[in-house]
């Protein structure tokens, strides 16, 4: 959709939400007084200011994919449950692959979004950064539920938290005690296994599973996936008062990568081993239900060894590895308290360390320690009953750098009980990764030692991006059509994008043609423009329906730079018990054109056509001996051929065809609880 329409699309569209909701408030204000207090029935949300939070008094938007519905959809990776909220463009270029943004700009490993599992972030320190989405030691059967915000939000998580938080969430292992187990087998090699128990007494849950993820990927790719994850979580009621969370867990994975022609052999086939592993530890102390500490320590470790052969013409055989270690470290302590009946603040300190070992990417030598310190404040104050205000503020210093405040400030008004108005400021910065900074990639002639190529030179001087966030949104329960409607009309201008781009070598002509490359800040604004809303509804018995669109107007002034974003995207998932154990999932996702990153080699460009594809599932769940059982039939990336996210170097050598369309998936599914 062309940006000319995108602008003229949003005032109308602004103006039509603040007329239709004002005649609703209008209309249900008498109705009000004699209604329960608003929104009883909406869930409550952790992630958007540390404090908990009925949805619609959170500053900004936020999306839940509960448990029930995950379990609806019948995914197999967690990646592909966020094509379902607004505003995130997600594409693959291979089955494990995944690129997952929100609002698209990210570099081939994208850090706008702060992920966290129970807390814990889960990015990775070493080389490039960003999230293994296909290694995480978790499986998806033991989330409850995933809270996502949508915006910026690095008051309350820091630096990475740019565009906006995942907050993976996992059961309480004193929900359900027993076994189950789960067998997924279908095309591609598709073999998955997964095995959980639950158990405890006085005061103590223990919850074990171990997960195991099989197939060949895409066809006509080095692409298969071998991973194991083994996963515990243990929760212990002290007293009254106090309660530990142990969690612990270890992935490892095999996969397959690159291309049997690249140039040069830069990205050549290969296969990848990979590890990760976690330990986290909670205390928990609840005085009251207004006033709560949390004390938080946990370490990270990851690791992967990636290596191949590159050759050229008279250099065959040329040593390239991505090998890599790395260990992040991190402590917090956070306490929430009531001021006043009316006003609430959570406060707390972060200290984190992350060290890296990847002598290849960083040119021979070991990239610094990273120390960071953080001092958050989150204020939550309802001047009146219809009208509150959040406040929030954190100070953030990293190794090396100057320290830097992050303010935001949100007013919501909740003009009845089933309209809820928000508008408010932020402004976020971006920690850069070892690599952007310090990245220094050299290919030498293992005969003769003399240097071939340059293709990373590092940038230590790279400044810090930072966003300011301006946005409105809307929060509207329908009774009649058991339905909500939530709206954000956004602006984000970034200043200091980071981007790749060619430089000279600063060895001068080297013998293998291939260009120099370096992470530098641009000199304009990038700026986007736009709104996104979700429509939840269940218009009759048993059915759900979700309807999530989002237009983005990309105010930028380099062409490939607003490539990295999607003007528009949307999705359309029904969910239908039909009764009698038998139930379905369909869900139609719609991407525009798309260039995720920028690739191996940058001179190389190329955007991703829109497409259409759809997901299926069939099942029926019985209950035999006594235990609950299902059986589904699942399918995605269904319909016409499609292609989400290339290499560009690979596909400049092939520009009559898609190197690496989306494979259709099929597969059968059995689970049973005992």
């Amino acid at each position: 959709m062309p940006s000319l329409h995108i602008r003229q699309v949003l005032p109308a569209a602004l103006a039509g939400l603040l007329c239709l909701t004002a005649l609703h408030a209008q209309a249900q204000s008498r109705a009000d007084s004699a209604e329960s207090p608003f929104f009883e029935d909406l869930p409550t949300v952790l992630s958007a200011s540390r404090l908990p939070q009925v949805l619609n008094e959170a500053p900004g938007a936020v999306t839940i994919l509960d448990r029930e519905f995950i379990r609806a959809t019948g995914y197999r990776d967690l990646a592909r449950l966020l094509r379902l909220v607004p505003g995130m463009q997600i594409g693959q270029e291979r089955g494990h692959s995944q690129w997952v943004t929100y609002h698209g700009l990210g570099s081939d490993y994208p850090t706008e979004i702060q992920v966290l599992i129970d807390g814990r972030s889960v990015y990775a320190p070493s080389s490039f950064g960003g999230v293994d989405w296909s290694a995480l030691p978790l499986a998806v059967q033991e989330i409850e539920r995933i809270e996502v915000v949508r915006g910026t939000n690095s008051n309350a998580y820091g630096a990475n938290a740019f565009l906006g938080v995942i907050n993976i969430i996992t059961r309480h292992s004193h929900q359900e005690h027993g076994v189950s187990g789960q067998v997924n087998a279908g095309q591609h090699g598709i073999a998955d296994l997964y095995a959980s128990w639950t158990g405890g007494g006085d005061g103590l849950g223990v919850r074990m599973s171990a997960a195991q993820v099989r197939d060949n990927g895409f066809s006509g790719l080095n692409d298969s996936r071998r991973s194991q994850t083994l996963s515990l979580r243990s929760d212990y009621r002290l007293n009254a008062r106090d309660e530990l969370m142990l969690r612990a867990g270890y992935s490892r994975a095999q996969r397959g990568l690159g291309y049997p022609d690249s140039v040069f052999g830069n990205n050549a086939e290969r296969d990848t081993d990979s590890e990760a592993a976690t330990i986290h530890l909670t205390w928990r102390r609840t005085l009251s239900e207004d006033e709560e500490w949390l004390v938080s320590l946990y370490r990270n470790h990851e690791s992967g060894i990636e290596k191949w052969l590159a050759a050229a013409p008279a250099f065959p055989n040329v040593p390239l590895n991505r090998n890599r270690d790395s260990d992040r470290t991190n402590a917090e302590i956070q306490h929430r308290f009531a001021l006043t009946p009316q006003a609430r603040m959570v406060w707390g300190v972060e200290a984190r360390r992350d060290e890296t070992e990847s002598s290849f990417l960083f040119g021979g030598q070991k990239p610094p320690v990273l120390d960071l310190y953080r001092a958050f404040a989150n204020f939550d104050w309802h001047l009146t009953p219809t009208w509150q205000l959040n406040l929030g503020s954190l100070l953030e210093k990293n190794s090396g750098m100057a320290a830097q405040f992050i303010p935001r400030a949100f007013l919501n008004w909740q003009a009845s009980s089933r309209d809820t108005f928000r508008a408010g400021y932020a402004r976020a910065w971006q920690q850069r990764n070892l690599f952007d900074l310090y990245g220094d990639v050299r290919a030498h002639d293992p005969r003769s030692g003399a240097l071939l190529s340059w293709p990373y030179v590092s940038n230590p001087n790279l400044r810090t991006p930072y966003v300011d966030t301006v946005e409105v949104g809307y929060l509207g329960r329908f009774p009649a059509l058991d339905a909500t409607l939530d709206v954000r009309i956004f602006n984000e201008r970034i200043t200091d994008f980071v981007v790749r781009q060619t430089v000279t070598s600063p060895a001068g002509p080297l013998p293998l043609p291939l260009p120099s490359s370096q992470f530098v800040n641009v000199d304009f604004p990038v700026e986007l423009r736009g709104i996104e809303y979700q429509f939840r509804s269940k218009p009759w018995t048993g059915a759900e329906v979700l309807f999530s669109h989002t237009l983005i107007d990309r105010r930028v002034n380099d062409r490939a730079i607003a490539e990295r974003t999607s003007p528009y995207t949307a999705s359309l998932t029904w969910l239908q018990n039909y009764g009698n154990g038998w139930s379905s999932t369909a869900s139609l996702l719609r991407m525009g054109p798309l260039a995720g990153g920028y690739g191996y080699v940058p001179r190389y460009d190329y955007v991703s056509r829109p497409y259409t594809t759809l997901d299926l599932r069939i099942a029926r769940s019985f209950r035999m001996d006594g235990h609950l059982m299902e059986v589904a039939l699942n399918g995605i990336n269904l319909g016409s051929p499609h292609q989400e996210i290339t290499d560009r170097s690979e596909q400049f050598l092939h520009p009559d065809r898609p190197v690496n369309p989306a494979s259709s998936m099929v597969w059968l599914s059995v689970s049973v609880d005992l």
